[in-house]
Parts: C-alpha cells; sequence; structure tokens
C-alpha cells in the first residue's frame, strides 16, 4: 500500500543520542533545554523572532487567539473572526471552541487561498479577526489583508500549518500577520511527532502566550491570569532537532516527486496557481478534476491499486452542521467537492510515482 503521506523518520542513531541527554539530565518538560535549543535554531531556520513552541498546532491557535485578545471569557460578548471554509477543521473549530464564530469567506478559485474581496462583505460590528490559511503553503495575498485589517482594526492570525519554510519575496512568509501559526504533526514536512509553534510579531505577545501555555502561572506561587498546558515536552524537542538537520534532503527529495507529478498532470488537471515571489516547500501535490464524481472515481480506482489518496479538503467547512453557516461560498464548495491530494513523502519509490501517473492518466 502507498500511503498519502509517510512520517519522515531521521537518523536513529542522532535521535538515541538526545534521549541519552534526556535520561542523564532527568528533565523532560517545563522549557528543558532540548525545547530551548529547537526553539532558538527555528529561528534562525526560518528567519523569525518571537517562535513559541507549543505541544500542538491546534493549541497553537487557541493561544495565539487569546494571547491577540480574539477570544474572550466573557458570555456576554460574541466575537467573530473572518476565515476560510477550504482548510483542516481545527482551524475554524478552534475558533469556535474558543467561543469565537467563525465567518466564512469565500476562496480565490486560482491560489485556493481566502480572497481578499471577500473579505470586507463578511465584517460585522463583532468581527475581531481575520484567520487566513496559507493553503498547501500557497501565499495569501498578506498586503491587501494587512490593509484591510488595519483599516479596521482586527488582528490577523495566519494559520500557517503548511508553510514550513515558505519565503515569500525574500523573508518568511511567517512574518506576516500579528501570528502565524505551525502544526508540527507527523505528517507534515518538519514535525516533532506531535508539537507546534507560533511566531508573533510582537515581543509581548509572545511573554503573555508564554504564561498562557504554562496554567497562567509565573512563579512559584503566583499564579496571573487563566492558562492552559500547551508545553512541548524534550522528547518532541529530540525528534525536532533530528527532523531538522536533515530538512533540505528531505525538501530536495519531495521536490523531484512533486516536479514529475507537475510534468505528468500540468496539462491534463487544474493545479493551484502558486503566488508571484514564493519560495515553495514541495509539502503537498493538490489536483482538481472536472466533476466530483470524476473525483470519486479516481479516488476508488487508487485504492483499488493500492493508492491512497485524499479528498483534502473535503468537505468545505461551511457544510458542517455545528457551524450553522449560511455563506455563499461557491469557490470552495467547487474545490473541495473535487481535488485530490496525491502521495508526496521523501522515500515515495519511483516507481510508485510511475505508478501513480499511469493510473491517474489513464
Amino acid at each position: 500500500m502507498v500511503p498519502v503521506t509517510k512520517p519522515y523518520l531521521p537518523s536513529r542513531e542522532k535521535l538515541d543520542k538526545y534521549i541519552d541527554g534526556i535520561y542523564e539530565r532527568e528533565w523532560l518538560t517545563n522549557n528543558g533545554p532540548l525545547v530551548q535549543e529547537l526553539t532558538k535554531r527555528l529561528e534562525e531556520y526560518l528567519g523569525v523572532e518571537n517562535l513559541l513552541l507549543v505541544s500542538n498546532g491546534t493549541l497553537a491557535l487557541q493561544i495565539a487567539y487569546r494571547a491577540l485578545g480574539v477570544s474572550t471569557t466573557n458570555r456576554d460578548e460574541k466575537p467573530e473572526a473572518i476565515t476560510t471554509p477550504f482548510t483542516f477543521i481545527a482551524t475554524a473549530s478552534s475558533l469556535k471552541w474558543e467561543g469565537v464564530e467563525p465567518v466564512f469567506a469565500d476562496i480565490d478559485p486560482d491560489t485556493w487561498c481566502l480572497d481578499p474581496k471577500n473579505i470586507e462583505k463578511a465584517i460585522t460590528p463583532q468581527t475581531k479577526a481575520i484567520v487566513p490559511v496559507h493553503v498547501f503553503g500557497n501565499a495569501c495575498e498578506v498586503e491587501t489583508i494587512d490593509e484591510i485589517a488595519k483599516k479596521h482594526n482586527f488582528k490577523v492570525i495566519y494559520d500557517a500549518a503548511h508553510a514550513f519554510g515558505v519565503n515569500y519575496k525574500g523573508e518568511s512568509l511567517l512574518r506576516h500577520g500579528d501570528a502565524a501559526t505551525l502544526s508540527f504533526h507527523a505528517t507534515k514536512l518538519f514535525h516533532t511527532i506531535e508539537g507546534g509553534a507560533i511566531v508573533f510579531k510582537r515581543k509581548e505577545d509572545l511573554e503573555t502566550a508564554k504564561r498562557m501555555m504554562s496554567f497562567g502561572i509565573t512563579g512559584p506561587d503566583a499564579i496571573e491570569e487563566l492558562g492552559i498546558n500547551a508545553k512541548m515536552n524534550e522528547f518532541q524537542a529530540a525528534m525536532g532537532l533530528c527532523v531538522l538537520d536533515e530538512m533540505e534532503g528531505n525538501i530536495t527529495s519531495r521536490k523531484k516527486v512533486w516536479q514529475e507529478y507537475e510534468k505528468a498532470f500540468n496539462d491534463s488537471f487544474r493545479l493551484q496557481i502558486k503566488s508571484d515571489h514564493l519560495q515553495y516547500n514541495y509539502a503537498y501535490f493538490p489536483l482538481v478534476l472536472k466533476s466530483e464524481k470524476q473525483a470519486v472515481k479516481a479516488l476508488e480506482k487508487l485504492k483499488e491499486n493500492g493508492v491512497m489518496a485524499r479528498r483534502y479538503f473535503y468537505p468545505s467547512l461551511e457544510q458542517i452542521e455545528y457551524f450553522y453557516s449560511k455563506a455563499s461560498v461557491p469557490e470552495s464548495m467547487r474545490v473541495a467537492s473535487r481535488i485530490l491530494c496525491l502521495p508526496v513523502y521523501s522515500s515515495l519509490r519511483k516507481s510508485d510515482l510511475k505508478r501513480i501517473c499511469g493510473l491517474m492518466e489513464g
């Protein structure tokens, strides 16, 4: 069976050395030395400041909402955030979990990211934030979104779960917005088995989030605010350090797979159009078929031949019952119903890659 993705497993020898150090120190969590080292190295690798490691990507979103004052503990308030329906469920469900109502605006038909021209139409007196998604690592129209946010005094939190290592106009895409969140789940390009991070624009927001991620505790006998447990542990950090050491080889291998797909399918299927000035990370290969019926048929054909593709993202989130959404988002519905993500990982064999191309073309 060819899976749609496969976790990247780095050198076992190097990982064992890190684990030996953990056993020697007996320091397993609470901002241990490996978490500190990974924080510093990721800031250097990504070209960012104010990076906070957390235990998963969903908590990264939730803490960002709270640290930036988007969510509230006041039950009389009903804040809203404008976001995209074409994304993984956690983008919107994390808002709902925090008492913030997601308001869906439609996507750009080419880039599949939140279309800025649909944002202002979705604004209400309750709007407090914009939560765009860099879909499959493609850059949103960050300058236009920034202008809208400044005009209305909104916070901008980018769900950048797919955008690890992506550069835009010569600098990290993660530098845009009041915060950008990352997922380090095992299936991601860079992972810590489970994990995530938040990149804040401002140092003071980072410090607020640090308190929140550790129960609001600021000292042995001091609890200053409402908090939660979102700390990354040393074993997660050890895996991250090892994966980071081998990142360039991982990306190079994925790039070769991605380019073979592009060469095979560029003229026969609709592909995502990348933003200008983008240095991509080759984490996903999505394509859109002519109809939902054709997409389902292709998915079944691949599965019958031992290949797992995925309808990612499906369904368009306004169709999820607990969002109670009446949003008109035809482009999101169109893409979500017809999309397939094909297998992409560094160890994908050439024979399997060739077979997948043949199955899709046949």
